[in-house]
């Protein structure tokens, strides 16, 4: 069963307050772990990766916070070789790489949308979804080869990035479950989709439609048989019409069956 978690305007309050929203995000998280089937703890201890990714989306609701992954991520592997190059050291390289693998993970979970681009905007030779994970997976692998070479020794968030990368898709998968359910984002409907939608909708409303018709033909017909009176064989034409307006293939001759049953 899905929980639903209230929303409140947190970065829009006089005061804004970042334990607020971490605990919003930390609530949903928790809640989008059991409901996609991977709680916490589950093969390997990674509450570490919680606190992570509560932080993470947190910093999202406030543009200026320096973990911020939009502030920092290069969007092409081309930027990030560039900003590589330009890396004085293994911290900035660790930070290139995380961030970038921060912004694919929270584009590609919470918005679908691993570019965040408009649909059609995407060229032809843009990467699938299972390009960008394995992108994803890659960076913070490196990030956390960097955090490691800066501090000269293994640390918790080069745990926390390792466990990110060997587990990518299933915080990919707890992260998606999260935007839909508890902070209600959904992708935009595309034209074509709303008119496949609206043909169902139309069809399945036709086919009740045409059951009706059916059952006061039937009617209609029996009676008939019972009294043929002019005006019961002119309401009998009347349903066999409306029959065919939604159903051009039905066939029925009064004229016909009374030959026949008269043989």
């Amino acid at each position: 069963m899905c929980v639903s978690t209230s929303y409140t305007p947190i970065c829009a309050s006089k005061r804004p307050s970042p334990e607020k929203a971490y605990f919003f995000m930390m609530n949903c998280l928790l809640y989008s772990r059991m409901e996609a089937g991977f709680p916490s703890n589950d093969e390997h201890f990674d509450e570490d990766v919680n606190v992570y990714l509560a932080g993470l989306l947190t910093s999202l609701i406030y543009p200026a916070s320096p973990r911020n992954p939009w502030r920092i991520a290069a969007a092409t592997d081309a930027d990030i070789f560039e900003a590589a190059r330009a890396a004085r050291c293994p911290s900035e390289m660790c930070l290139l790489y995380r961030s970038s693998a921060d912004r694919i993970l929270v584009a590609l979970g919470i918005y679908k949308n691993a570019r965040m681009r408009r649909p059609d905007s995407v060229p032809l030779l843009a990467l699938s979804s299972r390009g960008w994970v394995g992108r994803g997976k890659t960076y913070y692998a490196l990030a956390g080869s960097y955090a490691t070479q800066a501090s000269r020794a293994t640390t918790a968030i080069s745990e926390v990035l390792g466990k990110l990368s060997n587990g990518f898709e299933r915080y990919l998968s707890v992260l998606s479950l999260m935007g839909g359910e508890h902070l209600n984002i959904f992708r935009q409907i595309s034209e074509g989709e709303i008119f496949h939608l609206e043909n169902s909708s139309r069809s399945f409303g036709r086919r009740e439609e045409l059951v009706l018709r059916y059952d006061r033909f039937l009617d209609l017909y029996s009676g008939y048989l019972r009294n043929k009176s002019p005006r019961a064989r002119q309401a009998l034409m009347d349903a066999v019409r409306g029959i065919r307006e939604i159903d051009p293939s039905f066939r029925f001759d009064v004229e016909e069956r009374e030959r026949v049953r008269s043989l």
